[in-house]
Order: structure tokens, then sequence, then C-alpha cells
């Protein structure tokens, strides 16, 4: 069916419109045939209306809720990047290209700005009519409403649930599992990791450590991966070990577990206590012992640049870390594969400027060059769409000094500009010595065009 559909479609005239055909899936299974329906279908609705397929989109296993369609992988590429290239998007039906109405009311003014139409092969929508318009936005807002619905009884769901005595719902903390019957109970393996880790606290041993000795010994993780000190910490932190009923609780970005409690402000008991309260807040004092030399995260990250930062001898990331003795901070700078994260470098800043001058010594002259869509015109000097490159009448440089660093490492990484850091031991000095190299690729001039997100206007 496919050859023949291909067949027919090279009797249509070279200026036929061109057609994306969107294919969208929200958990894709072995013996799933919908993607492949869609497709067949929507390449015959093409047929139908003399429409030439240039592309298929397929983003399956991909949840048209929470991913809009330009930030999908595949129609998020051609959305972005590959707009001349296409005249109509060609989608199933509505709740298989977008579920929410402001996703809808955005898409329709993006195909309003770049001259581009949605149809719909199982709903009356072409953006070409007035009343397709209107039943596009109609569909999307019965669709919205199906999933606030859904939503609704899924939150509902869990609400129940976490007054509950029985485990009804959700994965259980590390050190329980199911009984088959809805009851919690003790993984002795587990528990046994958990109680060692207890002990190692107290004695005042670090979370980094653990992790290392959990590794080397072989321990499973019980969720797949490698230990990490950030799951062990968020793991030996949950008053779920107390046999307890927790819901997750975000505290300026920190996650932790809280208790639940029922109608009568006493915790719900789901389990047998791995630890004891006594124990529990033991383990908790041990840890908080340990945290108090460690400062809080900065809103923007530690490292200013990274990405563009990377070590000459493993070419990892370069990361800033930070350790406070007696009330002062020291921030070194760290890469990820060699032993000890190599010879610190002991003033980040100081990286950041010689980064920073070479940078503006060599990309500083280049004009600041933004990607346009021409729509293109019909008539008598009839043009097709296309990209334009136009210069603002800036130079970068002027750039970095007015939109400082952060805006300045985005452009180096889009650029794949790299920043080559050496550290060479010196003798007899703690500190060693600090040699940094700008590595610009061939077609770092070509990559510094700004590619206007168009979405982020549109978005309400």
């Amino acid at each position: 069916m496919l050859d023949e559909l291909r067949g027919a479609e090279s009797a249509l005239p070279a200026d036929a419109p061109r057609a994306l055909i969107s294919v969208r899936l929200s958990a894709l299974t072995a013996d799933t045939t919908s993607p492949v329906r869609q497709e067949l279908e929507l390449r015959r609705l093409a047929g139908e209306r003399g429409l030439r397929v240039v592309g298929v989109a397929r983003d399956l296993n991909v949840s048209a809720t929470r991913v809009p369609p330009w930030r999908r992988k595949e129609l998020g590429r051609w959305l972005n990047d590959r707009v001349p290239e296409f005249d109509v998007i060609l989608f199933w039906t509505m709740d298989r290209f977008v579920r929410r109405v402001t996703d809808l009311s955005t898409m329709i003014d993006w195909c309003s700005v770049h001259g581009k139409n949605l149809v719909s092969k199982h709903d009356a929508i072409d953006l070409s009519t007035s009343l397709g318009k209107a039943t596009a936005e109609l569909v999307s807002a019965l669709a919205e409403i199906e999933t606030g619905g859904t939503r609704t009884r899924v939150a509902s769901l869990w609400d129940y649930a976490r007054t509950q005595s029985d485990w009804l719902v959700g994965k259980p903390p590390y050190g329980y599992a199911t009984d088959g019957s809805g009851k919690l109970v003790i993984e002795p393996r587990a528990q046994r990791v958990l109680r060692w880790c207890h002990g190692a606290a107290v004695r005042g041993v670090s979370a980094r450590r653990m992790t290392t000795v959990l590794s080397r010994a072989g321990v499973p993780t019980g969720g797949g991966g490698q230990w990490t000190a950030s799951t062990l910490l968020r793991r030996l932190r949950n008053p779920a070990l107390m046999g307890l009923r927790v819901a997750e609780d975000k505290d300026g970005g920190t996650r932790r577990s809280r208790i639940v409690r029922d109608k009568a402000g006493l915790p719900v008991r789901v389990a047998d206590p791995i630890f004891t309260e006594a124990e529990w807040r033991t383990l908790q004092t041990a840890l908080d012992r340990r945290s108090k030399s460690q400062p809080h995260r900065r809103p923007r990250g530690a490292t200013a640049f990274l990405g563009v930062l990377v070590c000459t001898d493993c070419g990892t990331n370069m990361t800033v870390q930070r350790t406070s003795v007696q009330g002062r901070t020291y921030a070194y700078l760290r890469c990820r594969s060699c032993p000890g994260g190599g010879l610190g470098a002991p003033d980040p800043e100081a990286v950041y400027r010689e980064l920073r001058g070479q940078a503006v010594a060599a990309l500083g002259a280049q004009p600041v060059r933004v990607r346009e869509y021409v729509r293109g015109s019909a008539g008598p000097r009839r043009t097709e769409p296309h990209w334009v490159i136009a210069a603002n009448g800036e130079t970068f440089g002027h750039r970095w000094e007015r939109e400082g660093q952060v805006v300045m490492a985005e452009d180096l990484r889009r650029a794949g500009v790299t920043c080559r850091v050496r550290r060479t031991k010196v003798s007899r000095t703690r500190a060693p010595e600090v040699r940094v190299e700008l590595a610009i690729p061939a077609d770092a001039e070509e990559r510094l065009i700004i590619r206007q997100d168009v979405f982020s206007d549109l978005v309400r």
C-alpha cells in the first residue's frame, strides 16, 4: 500500500503543496499498530488532496498533554528548523496532535505567521476555512476537558490511597516490597543496607564514602543505575523508613518526603518500621552534621561556563565544588574522571576572566547574525519560503558586554567552543599552575547564528 501511495505521488505536478505527516502515540508496545495505521491513512489523505508528502514526524511514547508539538523530538525539528520545506501538517485526530487548548492556539498563531495549514483526518479541521479553524479550537477544548477529568480522577485515587494502611498504588519506598495482597513488608537485603548506613553515618562516614563501599560490594541500588550520594541521602532521610506513609514535598527545589497524617492528625502507618523514631532522628542528626559544611546551591548553578570548561587530561566538564571551613567558603574547579577530581584550580573567577578575554579576542568582532523566515510570495514573480540570515548591526563583543556572562556562555555552547583547562603541579606549592586554551571549531561562525525561538513569543 505504501508503494502504491508513493507511486501516485510521482504523478503530482512539481508545484504541488507539500505535506508533513505528524504521527504521535503516548505508549508504544510490541503489538501496537496505530503508528503504521496513522501514517498510511494520512498518506492516503494527502493523495486525495493532491499533496506531496515530504516527511513523517514520528513521536512515539510522547504525551501530548506534557509535551507540546514544538518540543517533540521529530515534529519539533520540523517546526523549528525545516519550516520552508512543507506547507501543510497532517495528523490523524486532534488528540494525536494536541490535548491542550493553549497548545492548539499557539499552533494556530504559528501557522498564521508562517503561512501553514493544519488538517486532521478524522476531525473537520482545516485552517484554510473559518469553520475548520473554529472546529479545531472546539475539539481541542473538549480534549483538554477530558484530560482534566482524567487528571482529577488520578489525583482523587492518590488522595484516597494515601489515607489507607494498604499499599494500593505507587512504587514502595526503598527498604520495602509488596507481599502481593496490598501489604508492605520489609525487604531483608535492603534493610541490612540501611542498618549498615545508619551505623556508618553515626560514626561520621560521608554518604559519598558509603556509596563507594556499596558499589564495590556489588549491592544492587534497587532502582537500576549506580549508587550516588544524592540518591542515598534521599533514602536515608525518608520518614517512610519508620513504616509511615509519606508524600513528596518540594521546598526550594529540594526533594524531600513529608509524613502523611489522617483526619485526626496522626501519621498513617503502612508497614513495620526499619528504624524506630529515636533511631531515625539519630540518623538525621548525624547526616545534618555532615551537611553543615556544604553551602547552599546557587540559583544558576555553581559553574558559570558549564559545558565550555573541560579538563585537558580527561576531557570531562569542569565544575565548581565549594566547601566551608570555619565560616569561610573555598571554591575549586574540578573534573569528573581524573582521580579525586584532579588538581583543583582554586580560583574559578580567574579562569572565567581568562576565558572571557580569549573569547572576546577570538570572536568578539564577529557580527551578530539572526536567522529569519520569509514566507515567499505568489503571482508572476513567485518565490518559495526560505530562511534569510540578517546582521543586526551589533558584534558579539558588544552583545556579551550588554547581556552578560550567562548569554556569553549560551553563545559559546551553541558554537561548540570549549576552553581546555590544564593544571600542572608546582613543586612545594599546594595550588597548581592553571592554563586555559580556547578551542574553536571550524564552523563556529555558522553555529553562532541566532535561531530565534518563535514559540517563546507565541506561548501564553
